[in-house]
C-alpha cells in the first residue's frame, strides 16, 4: 500500500513538473480585438465579436470564389461559342457589385454587435 501511494505521488509530481516544463514554451493567449473587458461576460462577448468577424470574412471569401467560378464558366462558354463577351462583362460587373454589397452588409451587421 505504501509503495503504491509513493509511486502514485511520484508519478503525479512528475506529470505536474513535466506539464509545467512543456507549457513554458507555449505562447500566451491573445486578448480579443476589442480588449479584455471588465469581467468574464464582456471578455466572452469580445471573443464572440471576433468569431463573428471571422465568419463574415469566410462568407465574403466564399462569395468571391463563387463569383470567380461563375465568371470562369462563362469564359469557358465563350471559347465554345455559347456565350458572348458582353455576357462575360455583365457577369464580372454584377459579381463585383454583389461583392461590394456583401462587404457593406456584413460590415453594417457586425457594427451592430
Amino acid at each position: 500500500m505504501k509503495k503504491t501511494l509513493f509511486k502514485l505521488f511520484t508519478l503525479t509530481s512528475l506529470i505536474g513538473v513535466s506539464s509545467q516544463v512543456l507549457a513554458a514554451g507555449l505562447p500566451q493567449m491573445e486578448d480579443p480585438s476589442r480588449g479584455r473587458g471588465n469581467g468574464i461576460l464582456q471578455t466572452l462577448q469580445n471573443y464572440g465579436y471576433d468569431i463573428i468577424m471571422l465568419v463574415a470574412l469566410i462568407v465574403i471569401a466564399c462569395m468571391f470564389i463563387g463569383i470567380c467560378y461563375h465568371a470562369y464558366m462563362v469564359y469557358a462558354d465563350i471559347q465554345s461559342g455559347k456565350k458572348t463577351w458582353g455576357q462575360f462583362g455583365l457577369t464580372v460587373a454584377v459579381g463585383a457589385m454583389l461583392l461590394v454589397i456583401g462587404v457593406w452588409l456584413l460590415t453594417e451587421g457586425t457594427g451592430i454587435l
